[in-house]
């Protein structure tokens, strides 16, 4: 095929930019052309892609072309805008419709960086800063800062002050309130594969866009002195240290959302003077499935945030409870369909538990007897007491009281390790 890019003006822009100067593997690389027309990029070979402005990819590498471009607010949200894009729209135009200097860098074909926003000073700097005081005019800005401070935190990098008041700017002025629940949860779950997803939260929380976007993690921000214990922590900080702590243990987004999400709605529960946490565990779970129902939140990570927040108290206290009171556990988390989910489950729980402790690294043994008792307990089946004669009824009471001896005995075993070790 020949060389589609022969004679055109073309750069590497963005976050490949921004990478390679930091010394990190760059995905995606995306460039922009600059001088050309749609029929000239088409002529060429070029697919256009792109519905609401010029973007075009290459039929071999598949890396995207986009026609520099300049954009002017036309409505509301993030898509409220106007694209013009020509071949009289030089690159600097471009790059200053990007939202930090970072990523308003550019890199032409003999590795000349162009640079006309100071990106090349701020990476030094370790900040994050606006490009232009347009910045303002695109909600979604909010979350993609937030989570650009969570990928690069363990660099140092901090979010300049102006940009922060900016980013409150957006918070306040209602403009949140556009963004869809998909695109909200778009942002959430890309967090969430960052090295620091709890920054994310953290910064949102800074700007005053937890209240515009999760309600029910704003009514965590408040006060809650009143439940200040480890067992009871029911504040932002204590679900940002048990998100922490799960990405230690995992690397599952399921996992670190379930954390995220573990008490949600537990001020609403008490509020309601539920007493029993069964009931406070509905009302929660109530709050877990309309917040993920509002941001068309998948069920893989919907149905395990609500079996961890439902469940999670009673998975801390294993070693204590009755052989009937464990069965039930492993019948509601249908432990011997669903193995995989029931690991992680537990291992959700364990960073809670060990969010509580405010400490790293804590013995968590009630993961490995659940564990060790599901699997001696899946080796009960029917076929003894076929054997024996039995039919109908008769076999799942047998294979019931024989999985409580089962349990009894292993239960008071592991306690017994656990003392002696």
């Amino acid at each position: 095929m020949k060389n589609l890019t022969k004679q055109l003006n073309y750069f590497l822009v963005g976050g490949a930019v921004r990478d390679a100067l930091l010394n990190r593997v760059a995905v995606d690389h995306d460039y922009v052309v600059v001088g050309a027309s749609v029929e000239e990029m088409l002529s060429r070979g070029f697919l256009q892609v792109g519905k609401d402005f010029p973007v075009f990819l290459h039929p071999e590498s598949k890396q995207e072309y986009a026609l520099a471009r300049t954009e002017k607010k036309s409505g509301q949200g993030y898509s409220g805008f106007a694209c013009y894009a020509a071949p009289d729209v030089t690159l600097e135009q471009d790059l200053l419709r990007r939202d930090l200097t970072i990523n308003a860098m550019a890199r032409a074909s003999d590795g000349t960086i162009i640079d006309p926003y100071q990106g090349q000073s701020d990476l030094k700097k370790r900040i994050l800063r606006h490009v232009s005081p347009a910045f303002v005019e695109d909600p979604l800005r909010v979350l993609r800062v937030a989570r650009f401070a969570a990928r690069y935190h363990e660099y140092g990098f901090e979010i300049a002050p102006e940009t922060l008041r900016l980013m409150t700017e957006i918070s306040e002025s209602g403009e949140l309130s556009t963004l869809s629940g998909e695109r909200i949860w778009q942002e959430m779950q890309r967090s969430l594969t960052e090295p620091h997803p709890a920054v994310f939260f953290h910064t949102l929380e800074q700007c005053h866009a937890i209240q515009a976007l999760w309600p029910e993690l704003q009514t965590l921000s408040t006060d809650m002195s009143s439940h200040n214990s480890h067992h009871n922590d029911l504040s932002i900080q204590g679900t940002m240290r048990a998100l922490t702590q799960a990405v230690l243990l995992s690397e599952k987004t399921t996992i670190k959302f379930a954390c995220a999400c573990y008490d949600l709605g537990m001020t609403t529960a008490q509020s309601t003077n539920s007493v029993e946490t069964s009931v406070a565990n509905d009302v929660q779970s109530n709050i877990i499935e309309n917040f993920c129902q509002r941001m068309r939140v998948p069920n893989a990570y919907k149905s395990l945030a609500i079996k961890v927040c439902q469940f999670h108290l009673q998975i801390d206290n294993a070693l204590e409870l009755a052989p009937q009171v464990l069965l039930s556990l492993f019948t509601h988390l249908d432990v011997w369909r669903k193995p995989e989910q029931f690991a992680d489950v537990l291992l959700s729980c364990q960073a809670i538990f060990t969010a509580r402790l405010d400490a790293n690294n804590t013995s968590y043994p009630q993961r490995d007897f659940l564990l060790s008792a599901s699997d001696l307990l899946a080796q009960v089946t029917a076929q003894k007491f076929i054997a024996q004669g039995m039919q109908g009824a008769a076999i799942k009471a047998a294979i019931t009281q024989q999985r409580l001896i089962e349990l009894s005995q292993f239960q008071q075993q592991f306690i017994a390790q656990q003392r002696d070790s």
